[in-house]
């Protein structure tokens, strides 16, 4: 029997399913850690709120671009054609979704200056 890489993947299914599954509840979780964030310098005054609100909205931004990365990345997943030549590449784009959503996270944590 030979085997013929164009042809439909059954399987194709289970890597977006699982990275969605994955990706969305920790990107919502993210993003409602970096929504209440700006409640760690409720009580700043002067100096220290003018620098945690600077490196905030910079990092913020970031943020928000690697939420969009992951999105991208998640959409890829899914549209990618469910064929056999593609499994890995649609694996590769799985696995990187929530990735991208914890590189966005530690960057936006590392980037603020928390008082």
């Amino acid at each position: 029997m030979e085997h013929n890489d164009a042809g439909r993947d059954r399987y194709a299914l289970i890597a977006p399913i699982v990275t969605t599954l994955i990706t969305l509840p920790l990107g919502l979780g993210a993003f409602g850690f970096a929504g209440l964030s700006p409640m760690a310098c409720d009580s700043c005054n002067g100096e220290a709120a003018r620098r945690f609100d600077d490196s905030f909205g910079t990092a913020f931004a970031v943020f928000q671009a690697g939420l969009v990365v992951a999105l991208v990345l998640l959409v890829a997943a899914w549209a990618l054609p469910w064929q056999r030549r593609n499994a890995a590449k649609r694996v590769l784009l799985a696995a990187l979704a929530p990735a991208a959503v914890l590189v966005a996270w530690l960057l936006f944590y590392g980037m603020v200056d928390w008082p």
